[in-house]
């Protein structure tokens, strides 16, 4: 059954936990770089930080917002298919699709500080309190610890009741966990304590608005600006980055 239809199955069914959907409005947009596959994104400092994909094209970058130019930025080697990225201490931490190495570069200057191994696939990455959460691909968000990456507990993702796959890249604001749907216009935020989904976002049109086309353009990438309470989202190969707000909440 694919993802689309589950998700219909699901909307016509009465939810238990009562699940909240959300339009959204555009604030601004900015510069993005059409060439860089978006696999994970974050707000620090004052930046952007993006982490994207493909063989021999993948990389860690610091952005700048207004030019969407990056002012830093260090390249995975080429055999690795770099995917999300999050900020772990004075650390970037970042994993990999299907080689089972991660990465950590310091955050002042992306120089490498280092490798480590972990099982199965790597998505999506944020911290949730002191623990590395972990999206690859199915259902479940694995949370690890982020000095050692030993796995601490797995939660499974459930809208209505029913666990939704291809969750992807990964985002936490104000204590839940915001994830994109790989290949929809949906995000989700989720209760990282019990994976049940509080709220569905849907983004249709920002795609067009963005002029992407290609069936691999679809949407991927959330950062969040606690300072400024900014919510900022992209996808992979958009030549747009957005900030928008949450509008018809229902």
């Amino acid at each position: 059954m694919s993802l689309f239809l589950t998700l219909a199955l699901v909307a016509a069914d009465p939810p238990t936990p009562p699940v909240e959907r959300c339009g959204y409005r555009i604030v601004r947009s900015y510069p993005h770089d059409a060439t860089s596959f978006t696999q994970g994104l974050f707000w620090d400092g004052g930046h952007l930080y993006e982490g994207t994909g493909q063989y021999g094209k993948s990389r860690v970058a610091r952005l700048d917002l207004k030019t969407g130019k990056a002012l830093a930025q260090t390249r995975l080697p080429a055999d690795q298919f770099g995917e999300g990225i999050t900020r772990w201490k004075d650390q970037i931490v970042g994993v990999t699709w299907q080689g089972g190495v991660g990465h950590r570069w310091a955050i002042k200057d992306l120089k490498p500080l280092g490798n480590f191994t972990y099982e199965g696939e790597g998505w999506g990455l944020t911290m949730v309190g002191n623990s590395l959460v972990l999206s690859d691909g199915t259902p479940e968000l694995r949370f690890l610890d982020p000095a050692t990456m030993k796995e601490q507990k797995r939660v499974t993702v459930r809208f209505g009741g029913r666990p939704i796959p291809m969750i992807n890249e990964l985002e936490t604001i104000e204590g839940q966990v915001w994830a994109n749907i790989w290949m929809t216009d949906f995000i989700i935020r989720i209760d990282p304590a019990t994976g049940d989904v509080a709220s569905l976002i849907d983004l249709s049109g920002l795609k067009a608005d963005a002029g992407a086309a290609g069936d691999d353009s679809v949407l991927n990438g959330i950062a969040w600006d606690a300072k400024q309470k900014r919510l900022f989202v992209t996808g992979k190969y958009w030549p747009k980055l957005y900030e928008i707000a949450l509008a018809d909440c229902h």
